[in-house]
């Protein structure tokens, strides 16, 4: 087969030389363009058919210049047809002016002539020319280097002068295509703007008919979306409004896709215009129509425009309207079932659905349609915790909606948002005033604005949460005539509570009067939870251990300081005589002791945490002795003492276990607290309740705070009599009268050895041993064996535990050697040559030496240089003294509450199953009797 003939038009140098030929430049720039017309043509045709579609074509057309005379080409072709009406340098043509402030757009679905009568078609072969070479241009700005010599050789008015003049929809069709490429550049699509090609490509979209023309012009306004700047000069220029009216004319599959693309682009960071416009041109209904389009990238995009939508609170009631919360929550609930979606892919419509909570219709269809529980389960997911902040101000809407907050405590709303007070602040931007709620808009006035009616004014504050309620808000009160503020009061301060707060003056953040009321990231958690607390009988939900703890550790570790409403929170509910209850079964009452009174937090138990100092524990302690008082005050009315005693009677084991561990802390009257702890049990009830499982974490601690206050209500003029503890180098010894029998010079000389398991003699005098026990009056004074022998053998005795006996036998009494075998602190006493002393004092009937053997245990581990853990370890040698020295350690009045309650922890370890000696040592520290002694009579 013969090769194919070459043509001149194969050569790229051949194309170059008619086209810098036609634009006026090299050989025969001067000659006519007509006459040149059928090899330009054929050039122009080579060049965009093969040689530019060709690998690396584009840059070789730009490396052998052939940009500039395309360009030139272009100026020329556009200089030949009609002329454009004169225009100040950077902006729209005069025409194109008036034409977009005519009024509204013409319709798509109109059919304007193809070249109107101001501008006629231009001539066929001008038309051709001009196809062919934007093809080529539009084509080689496909390339980020070309795109870059274009507008360094001032190719984009040219390019707007052809939009203006030249109304064909194939020209329109070329020259947006190359704009649109052109955009692709930063720094091109701020010159296309300057340039005033913005209401051309309006006009021309409302214009032509043709669908490919349609696309090359959305695509280029979508490309020029470029910034948030640029997006609001379009959508002031009127560029969204035809898109929105294309998109309800249920156009073409392709040019669907076009328009969503476009106006995703457009409504980022949403402005009022490009809302307006979008709802004015009818595009909510479509676009809610288009979610469930079958095209997955139609579909998303979609979705995504009515997420931005929602940032302005104008358009969010007719986006409610036409169906827009159930679209956003059906895939919301999608996505969050996906196990691999991002939380990056639901931010946007876990904002949107947040905003759509401002208004009271959406908030309607949102609970109806299930949000209520969406908003919940993105509140528990701890990977959500970033827009934690912002779903809690979203549930401020339904403040006073009485079913969905039911529903809301059902679902445990409250332990979340009490988690939330002392929880990390999310990174959410701050939204604009244009996205406040569309329920009370603001008035639009010349002059500053004017106070509206008081009772607009006091729906807006309390759907904004500025105010908890109908009575926050004065009648005298308006934006014309405030009342300056008050002077800051000590926030922190219990007698805050009693005065009145001073209504804020609206505005996007209530600061205006932060010495009054401060509003931080906590404001929405706080408001909820106040909503909750003025129910009848709140204590199901707030009077809990989560709730308490939440609203505690806001109180006491707030940066600044709290919140005035957190103070009344927990005011009001120690006030309601409804959750006095609640209070003694959940422990409450003894959690706001330990945590403000005493300064100890779940969290500092039993290991203490490592934090800064607290720069008001003196104001937690009044607010924690105000608590207690209005509890107290709720427990000795006659309702308070007929529900603690049926309580403490009736209840069950674990609610009687609480009573009686409570009723210290709130009982101050002797007749109620002797009666229900004394005369009805209740105190053996809890002292039995300690070697049992703890019920709570800090059980332990509660009880020994509870025992030490009963024990001052016992005995309110003087505490019980302590072992003394004094150092030993303070504590002068007594004579030793068995010292002269160990020297090398005996007096008197001893008559008796006692032999030892390990060889060791010691010597003894026969007539002291025999006197000072009945054993040993036996032994050596009796008709045994060993009343005759020098040499006696005592079996089963270390020396160091033989010593402090042979001292107690020949009448010692305080010489120190009753210290020998006793081990320093932190070493066990079980095992211990101090624990075999003390069974053969026992053993050989010496109960002085018993006793002082004991003595100088507690002396050594209960004393200065003894600590909590050691009570534990005395405890566990089974001695009644010292079972009651530990108790009185324990329960004493200088002890610290920690240490208090570690001893006790060591006491209950001790104990184990065997809790009665436990129970009665410390029944009689806290009764004031020594063990064994006579008491008040405890029946159970």
């Amino acid at each position: 087969m013969a090769a194919a003939k070459s043509t001149p038009t194969d050569s790229l140098s051949f194309c170059l030389a008619q086209l810098t030929a036609a634009a006026g430049e090299g050989l025969g720039g001067g000659k006519d363009t007509a006459t040149n017309e059928t090899p330009l043509g054929r050039a122009l045709l080579a060049l965009r058919t093969r040689h530019v579609k060709a690998a690396g074509g584009i840059e070789r057309f730009r490396a052998r210049g052939g940009l500039r005379p395309l360009l030139a080409l272009l100026r020329r072709a556009a200089a030949a047809g009609p002329a454009p009406s004169q225009a100040g340098a950077g902006s729209a043509p005069s025409s194109v002016e008036s034409a977009a402030s005519s009024g509204p757009s013409p319709s798509p679905g109109s059919a304007p002539s193809a070249a109107s009568p101001a501008t006629p078609s231009p001539p066929a072969r001008l038309r051709k020319t001009l196809d062919l070479a934007l093809s080529i241009l539009a084509n080689c700005c496909t390339e980020g280097a070309c795109r870059a010599e274009v507008r360094r050789l001032g190719g984009i008015l040219p390019l707007v002068t052809i939009l203006q003049c030249v109304k064909t929809d194939s020209i329109q069709n070329r020259t947006a295509r190359a704009l649109g490429n052109l955009a692709m550049e930063p720094e091109s699509c701020g010159d296309i703007h300057s340039a005033g090609a913005v209401p051309l490509l309006v006009e021309s979209l409302t214009a032509c008919q043709d669908s490919q023309c349609r696309q090359s012009v959305v695509r280029a306004l979508r490309n020029l979306a470029d910034s948030p700047q640029h997006r609001l000069a379009l959508a002031q220029q009127g560029a969204v409004r035809p898109l929105a009216e294309l998109l309800a004319a249920a156009p073409d599959p392709a040019l669907t896709l076009a328009l969503v693309r476009a106006l995703l682009e457009l409504s980022r960071g949403c402005s009022r215009a490009c809302a307006e416009q979008l709802s004015l041109g009818g595009g909510l209904g479509p676009l809610v129509g288009l979610a469930s389009h079958p095209k997955r990238a139609v579909r998303e995009a979609t979705i995504l425009i009515l997420a931005n939508l929602c940032a302005q609170g104008l358009v969010r009631p007719a986006l409610g309207n036409a169906g827009g919360v159930e679209v956003l929550l059906g895939e919301l609930r999608r996505r969050r079932g996906l196990n691999g979606a991002s939380p990056a892919s639901q931010q946007p419509l876990v904002r949107a659905v947040c905003l759509l909570c401002r208004e009271a219709i959406n908030r309607a269809r949102l609970r109806d349609a299930g949000g209520l529980e969406l908003l919940m389960g993105l509140l528990r997911d701890p990977r959500a915790s970033t827009w934690h902040p912002r779903v809690v101000a979203a549930l401020v809407g339904f403040l006073y909606d009485t079913g969905a907050l039911g529903r809301l405590q059902a679902l445990g709303l409250v332990p979340l948002l009490a988690g939330q007070l002392c929880g990390e602040a999310g990174d959410e931007e701050e939204e604009g005033r244009e996205a406040a709620s569309w329920d009370f808009p603001e008035e639009r006035t010349p002059e500053r604005a004017e106070a509206g009616s008081f009772r607009s004014l006091q729906s807006w504050l309390i759907s904004e949460g500025y105010a908890a309620g109908p009575g926050d808000i004065s009648p005298d009160w308006s934006p014309e005539c405030c009342p300056p503020p008050p002077e800051p009061v000590d926030l922190t301060s219990p007698t805050s509570l009693r005065t009145p707060r001073a209504l804020r003056p609206p505005g996007r953040s209530p600061t205006a009067s932060a010495a009054e009321e401060p509003w931080g990231r906590e404001g929405p958690a706080l408001l909820l939870l106040s909503r909750f607390s003025q129910a009848p009988d709140p204590s199901g939900a707030l009077v809990t251990g989560p709730a308490l703890c939440g609203l505690l550790a806001y109180v006491t570790g707030a940066p600044g300081p709290p919140s005035p409403r957190a103070l009344r929170i927990l005011a009001r509910l120690t006030c309601n005589p409804a959750c006095l209850e609640a209070f003694v079964r959940s422990y409450g009452a003894a959690l706001l002791r330990a945590w403000l009174v005493l300064g100890v937090a779940p969290d500092d138990w039993p290991a203490l945490r490592t934090r800064q100092a607290r720069r008001s524990q003196h104001q937690h302690r009044e607010l924690g002795e105000m608590l207690l008082q209005n509890l107290t005050v709720q427990a000795e009315s006659p309702f308070g003492v007929g529900a603690l005693t049926h309580l403490l009677l009736s209840g069950s084991p674990e609610d009687r276990v609480a009573c009686a561990l409570t009723l210290p802390f709130i009982c101050r009257k002797p007749s109620l607290w002797r009666r229900l702890l004394l005369d009805q049990g209740g105190l053996r009830l809890l002292l039995s309740a300690l070697t049992r499982p703890a019920p709570h974490p800090l059980f332990l601690f509660f009880a020994a705070d509870s025992l030490s206050c009963l024990q001052g209500l016992v005995s309110p003029t003087g505490s019980p009599a302590v072992l003394p503890a004094i150092p030993l180098d303070l504590d002068p010894p007594s004579p030793c009268l068995y010292e002269p029998l160990l020297g090398p010079a005996p007096m008197p000389a001893p008559d008796l050895h006692f032999l030892l398991d390990s060889g060791l003699r010691l010597p003894a005098q026969r007539a002291a041993s025999a006197t000072a026990s009945p054993f040993f009056r036996a032994l050596l004074a009796g008709s045994f064996a060993e009343a005759q022998m020098d040499l006696v053998p005592l079996r089963g005795l270390s020396p160091s535990a033989a010593w402090p006996i042979l001292h107690h036998l020949h009448g010692c009494r305080g010489c120190g050697a009753a210290l020998g075998p006793v081990p320093p602190p932190g070493q066990p006493l079980l095992g211990s040559e101090a624990e075999e002393a003390l069974e053969a004092a026992g053993r050989f009937l010496l109960p002085g030496l018993e006793e002082e053997l004991e003595e100088a245990v507690g002396r050594i581990h209960l004393g200065p240089q003894g600590g909590p853990e050691s009570v534990g370890e005395v405890f566990r040698l089974g001695r009644p003294r010292l079972a009651a020295h530990c108790a009185r350690w324990t329960l004493g009045p200088e002890q610290c509450p920690r240490k208090r309650a570690l001893a006790l922890v060591g006491l209950v370890e001790a104990a184990g199953e065997e809790a009665g000696p436990l129970t009665e040592a410390l029944l009689a520290v806290v009764m004031g009797v020594e063990s064994g002694g006579k008491g008040p009579s405890l029946d159970c």
